[in-house]
């Protein structure tokens, strides 16, 4: 086993240290008194008090969300579907084509995406608002569902599914009460992947959305372009905290998810040599 040196601890020091001294210093910086986000002036929440009466940045909250939402479960099945086909339906005409269009979005720039779905949106006469923003982020997203379903598809027993078929289910039921519960970890990664996408998306929103429409990002891009406020280093730490919390909480649970699995199997055990 390697020893444990003192270069890696300073290039790990180091590494942590532009990782997350930026974010530590804005939520210091998020309980100062002053005005200006660089001269501290003592301890004081009451940013985070004017930040929940901020109409603006309430709305681009509430825009962001729905958005997200909507936008990630269509993107997840879209992408599940997508996903089937590509791995179920065997070779079929255009199949490549297809396959090119579903990955496309993957590589594609944000703007040329933005810009492309601008025009397509203004050439079919769609105000743009909410709508527009869910169906930019459904197209970008969904890719990336496809993905990371596909990759849980290649490793699937189909025999089980056709077990199923076999004692009477329909393709439907044999999907809904085989095939997805065993690649719903798959499926619910994919939707929490989406899920981020569209709340961190700043280039393609900025394209699709209107006037009636600001999310959360544009709203913050917009703000900072004037002068970075207390306000923003608040909010960015609300967002870290619920981040954080979300890790931690995924964490439990999938360590939770193992030990329980790991007890299963002593118990299995246990009963075949009894």
């Amino acid at each position: 086993m390697r020893r444990f040196s003192w270069f890696n601890a300073t290039s790990l020091t180091f590494g942590f240290a532009f990782l997350y001294l930026p974010m530590i210093i804005l939520v210091i910086y998020s309980f100062n008194a002053s005005k200006l986000v660089t001269v501290w002036a003592g301890f004081s929440t009451k940013w985070y008090g004017e930040l929940f009466q901020n109409e603006a940045f309430l709305d681009a909250v509430w825009v962001t969300l729905k958005v997200a939402i909507i936008s990630s479960t269509l993107a997840t099945v879209l992408g599940t579907m997508a996903a089937l086909v590509l791995l179920r339906s065997g070779r079929f005409f255009g199949r490549t084509l297809f396959s090119g269009m579903i990955y496309a979005p993957l590589v594609m720039p944000e703007v040329i995406t933005g810009l492309s779905l601008l025009l397509l949106f203004i050439g079919i006469g769609l105000d743009r608002g909410v709508l527009t923003i869910v169906l930019a982020h459904t197209t970008f997203a969904m890719c990336y569902v496809s993905v990371v379903v596909s990759s849980r598809l290649t490793t699937f027993d189909q025999s089980l599914e056709e077990a199923a078929l076999d004692l009477g289910c329909s393709p439907f039921q044999a999907f809904y009460l085989v095939t997805l519960p065993i690649i719903a970890p798959a499926v619910i990664s994919g939707w929490l992947l989406a899920f981020t996408l569209s709340l961190d998306d700043l280039v393609i929103a900025s394209f699709t959305a209107g006037p009636s429409a600001t999310t959360l990002p544009m709203k913050i891009w917009s703000s900072v372009r004037l002068g970075v406020s207390p306000e923003i280093n608040a909010l960015s730490t609300l967002m870290i905290g619920v981040v954080t919390l979300g890790v931690i909480c995924a964490s439990l649970i999938s360590k939770r998810s193992a030990m329980k699995r790991d007890q299963d199997e002593r118990t299995a055990e246990r009963a075949e040599a009894a």
